[in-house]
């Protein structure tokens, strides 16, 4: 970890304090801790993303992106800021994408959940949270009207810090008891010593073999029966890198894997030659595999001339509002 992400892990840790609730016995308190690492999955198979968006707002890749959301002046975030009370450039700090949900972190002591939310039924839970069943919302218009709708999805909001979408209230109030002490004793999948670049996460070996092709299921289910762990890392500092770090048990297994992989990533570069599709041949000469004992590392590294090439149409371009009228 860069010495300012240790400076970053250490300033998320908050005293986790656990409340009683029916049934269950108090826990002692717990040492400090970042809330949201609390709130992982947590088990073998499981998976969970995080995006340190705020991070990546202040890199040079999301400097680019920005000005590609603001073509029209941040007319439109600055309408989302008024109705939702949130300002994503200043008060989100964290996007975590789970298997059962996601979960955004930040400072939302500003945020209208209680107004969007006022004809959900929803609980008090456990130390300054709120639970609300899947219902309906209220959005306010600035032209005084509403848009009405309705979630499938339970929502939680704790301490004005979290925001949790699960699929029942239960999952919710689940993650909810992590935070606050009253759940597993087993780690997160993701530990505080692994929470460096502007995204990070543990990926269950099921679902990166699902991202293979269809021409590679052998290589798949090899990749099932071999590795046990995927550990992901994004860069973003300069030019975009994206490491996946898979391990396994069996050493020589392992590392037949990665030769394996490596070549896959050798053919469907010669292949998108071939095609013409220069974009994709561009992107794989920048992919390799590196072996290292009972892990290899599969490393994607897209240049950032390459994304300012790319990016460059998007920020030039207008809103399609500001076009009209314009063409003879």
């Amino acid at each position: 970890m860069r010495h300012a992400e240790w400076q970053r892990a250490e300033k998320r840790r908050t005293q986790a304090v656990a409340v009683a609730d029916a049934g269950v016995a108090v826990a002692q308190p717990l040492r400090p801790q970042d809330p949201l690492l609390a709130a992982l999955p947590r088990g073998k198979g499981r998976s969970a993303v995080v995006i340190e968006t705020n991070a990546l707002r202040h890199s040079p890749i999301g400097e680019l992106l920005l000005a590609c959301l603001m073509r029209d002046g941040g007319k439109n975030l600055e309408q989302f800021k008024q109705l939702s009370g949130i300002d994503p450039l200043q008060d989100l700090d964290r996007v975590v994408i789970t298997d059962d949900g996601f979960m955004l972190s930040g400072d939302f002591s500003k945020a209208h959940f209680k107004d969007i939310l006022q004809e959900s039924v929803s609980m008090d839970y456990g130390s300054g949270a709120r639970v609300y069943e899947p219902g309906p919302w209220v959005f306010p218009q600035p032209d005084g009207g509403v848009t009405r709708g309705q979630s499938p999805k339970a929502l939680g909001t704790w301490n004005n810090q979290l925001l949790v979408v699960g699929n029942s209230p239960d999952s919710v109030k689940g993650i909810i008891d992590q935070i606050e002490g009253r759940g597993s004793d087993e780690p997160s999948i993701i530990s505080e010593d692994s929470t460096y670049g502007e995204m990070y996460g543990a990926l269950s070996v099921e679902q990166l073999a699902r991202l293979l092709p269809p021409e590679q299921q052998e290589l798949a289910q090899r990749l099932k029966d071999v590795a046990d762990t995927v550990e992901l890392h994004l860069d973003a500092r300069s030019d975009v890198a994206m490491v996946a770090q898979v391990r396994g048990v069996d050493e020589e297994k392992v590392r037949d894997l990665g030769k394996s992989l490596g070549g896959v990533l050798s053919m469907a570069r010669l292949k998108a030659q071939a095609d013409g599709k220069d974009d994709l041949a561009r992107l794989l000469d920048f992919a390799n595999v590196k072996p290292e004992g009972a892990e290899f590392k599969l490393e994607v590294a897209v240049p950032f001339s390459l994304l300012q090439e790319r990016l460059a149409a998007c920020r030039e371009s207008k809103p399609p509002e500001d076009n009209v009228g314009t063409q003879p």
